[in-house]
């Protein structure tokens, strides 16, 4: 699927969502700020922590999903057949890390098609994107349970994340031309990892509470195996102070 095609999906089923209206007409849900921590990926890299809105919740057809944004456009088992779009923050600047050679990775830009369905056993998220930076696609398959734990709420995540060889070779790989005496040329091939998440509400006073996420990707050999790479894994996670409307 490339950038056309994509856009006339959007604009084929987003004309569809126009012509229905069985959605609330004002937002639904916990918007807030929040603090992104990361660790970093390549060598000489610093960590990151981020000053961030918050908003997961739904207006109408169009909601969001913290990094995840989209339109509900047509039923679709339970749930709907989405519009999607992701902010990444994957990417780095070669001036901030031992590898100058290798050029500044710009983070991918992921839009494409994705669904949540209602389970008896939990939710589940699916997201399949192209990424117009790279030309690749990111595929994201995410179950999602849900557990009272005293006044607090546990959502605990399993998930697998599939990285096409374009998609990862745009952010690991080196050149031939970006190669240098300490900084070997690779070729990436595509990644598949599994990735572990906790995300825990935290009720405050009336409507605000206080939302935290931790989260583990393990990098497979695709990416471990960069010359620019120094982890096994990275761990990322959110602290958020929100208010919830009704």
């Amino acid at each position: 699927m490339n950038m056309k095609h994509t856009l006339l999906i959007w604009m084929a089923l987003g004309s569809v969502a126009q012509a229905q209206s069985a959605f609330p007409d004002h937002f639904v849900g916990d918007a807030g700020g929040m603090l992104v921590a990361s660790q970093p990926v390549v060598q000489g890299a610093s960590g990151t922590v981020s000053a961030m809105p918050y908003v997961y919740g739904d207006y109408g057809r169009f909601y969001a999903r913290v990094d995840t944004f989209g339109v509900k456009a047509l039923p679709m088992g339970e749930g709907h057949l989405e519009l999607v779009a992701r902010v990444s923050t994957e990417g780095f600047k070669a001036h901030k890390t031992p590898f100058s050679t290798a050029g500044d990775r710009s983070a991918p830009v992921p839009v494409g098609l994705g669904t949540f369905q209602r389970t008896a056993m939990g939710g589940v998220f699916a997201y399949v994107f192209h990424d117009s930076t790279s030309g690749g696609q990111l595929l994201e398959l995410t179950w999602a349970g849900k557990l009272a734990l005293g006044r607090a709420t546990l959502y605990p995540q399993l998930g697998v994340e599939h990285r096409s060889a374009a998609y990862v070779q745009h952010l690991y790989g080196v050149s031939s031309a970006q190669s240098s005496p300490g900084l070997p040329a690779y070729q990436a091939g595509a990644s598949t990892v599994p990735v572990l998440s906790l995300h825990a509400t935290v009720p405050l006073q009336g409507p605000w509470a206080l939302q935290l996420l931790g989260r583990y990707r393990a990098w497979d050999s695709a990416v471990r195996n960069s010359p620019m790479v120094d982890r096994a894994g990275q761990a990322t996670g959110y602290a958020a102070l929100t208010y919830s409307w009704n």
